[in-house]
């Protein structure tokens, strides 16, 4: 699913004043149950819940083009995180980087995103894919 910005300064505030936090040493992670949840539900096409997820880079990090390349980073390395794992909904998340996340790779941005979220109860497992069954035969080398 696509992500949605958070695009407001209030929404940022008040994450990070009223959210849950959990640091690591890359990033920094704020969830806060969204109010406005149930209107955005009904104005997305899919009618589900959605994530906002807002990226907060200081200006100590470097210029501009410093500052964008560690939003790509993070960005990837979010996405690596919904590719196996499904997130809570209904959410709005701020990522905020911590010194020394220029020059890293997204893996290392998408394992710690892993812990953090884990850690804040947002991961739930992926639902099964349509058309595939688990399999009830033994591996080979086993009785059953």
């Amino acid at each position: 699913m696509k992500p949605y910005a958070i695009k407001e300064n209030h929404l940022y505030k008040k994450t990070f004043q009223r959210g849950k936090r959990w640091t690591g040493q890359l990033v920094s992670v704020y969830v806060l149950k969204d109010l406005a949840a149930k209107k955005l539900k009904k104005a997305n096409p899919q009618k589900q819940y959605i994530n906002r997820i807002g990226l907060s880079v200081p200006k100590r990090e470097g210029g501009a083009i410093e500052r964008n390349r560690v939003k790509r980073i993070i960005r990837a390395g979010l996405q690596g995180v919904e590719r196996r794992y499904s997130l809570r909904r209904g959410y709005l998340i701020v990522i905020a980087a911590r010194p020394g996340i220029e020059g890293v790779k997204s893996t290392a941005v998408e394992s710690e995103l892993r812990y953090i979220f884990k850690k804040l109860e947002m991961l739930e497992p992926l639902p099964p894919k349509e058309g595939t069954r688990p399999s009830t035969e033994p591996c080979k080398g086993q009785t059953p």
